[in-house]
């Protein structure tokens, strides 16, 4: 079965752009046939399974986290998991070979970096694309000009990831 993992903020209401991103973007891949894997929690992630939930036809997985604020699981799950360790959570989320990152705080960016970090190492092969390039701009630009320009990472650490801007682009690059 083909899957993807969508990472993205909790904290993002269904009036948020970043919300009506992943909705739309998680709606065209599940009607591609592609599962969705999350965080199981609100605002991305709840966009995203709840995009795979309606179109039906293709699991919509939650990977949920015990967390005192803002994580509960979203109704829009036909599977889930709830783990009380985030380690342990984080290895579930990354089972899958495409890595989907939408607009998100510390959270996203701890899931982000471990990727890359996995997929720089060769530890793991991924496909990491970076959703909504506007967002994602100021975080490249300190990759290029911080971290390549001291020498802290090689051109090709920069070649591990895309950028897509829709989903007809995140869907070329997965095909």
């Amino acid at each position: 079965m083909k899957s993807v993992t969508v990472f993205g903020s909790a904290r993002f209401n269904e009036d948020s752009k970043y919300y009506k991103q992943a909705f739309e973007l998680c709606e065209v891949l599940a009607k591609n046939g592609y599962s969705i894997t999350t965080g199981g929690g609100g605002g991305i992630m709840q966009a995203a399974n709840k995009a795979a939930f309606l179109v039906g036809g293709v699991e919509s997985v939650g990977i949920n986290i015990k967390l005192p604020m803002e994580q509960k699981l979203n109704p829009y799950c036909t599977k889930s998991i709830e783990h009380s360790d985030l380690s342990l959570r984080k290895k579930d989320l990354m089972q899958n070979d495409v890595m989907i990152v939408c607009a998100g705080g510390y959270g996203t960016l701890d899931e982000l970096f471990e990727v890359l970090t996995l997929a720089q190492t060769k530890l793991r092969n991924y496909q990491i694309i970076l959703y909504n390039e506007e967002f994602f701009r100021p975080l490249i630009e300190f990759f290029k000009t911080t971290l390549l320009d001291s020498g802290a990472i090689d051109e090709e650490s920069l070649k591990i990831f895309s950028i897509a801007n829709t989903p007809s682009e995140v869907l070329d690059l997965i095909k």
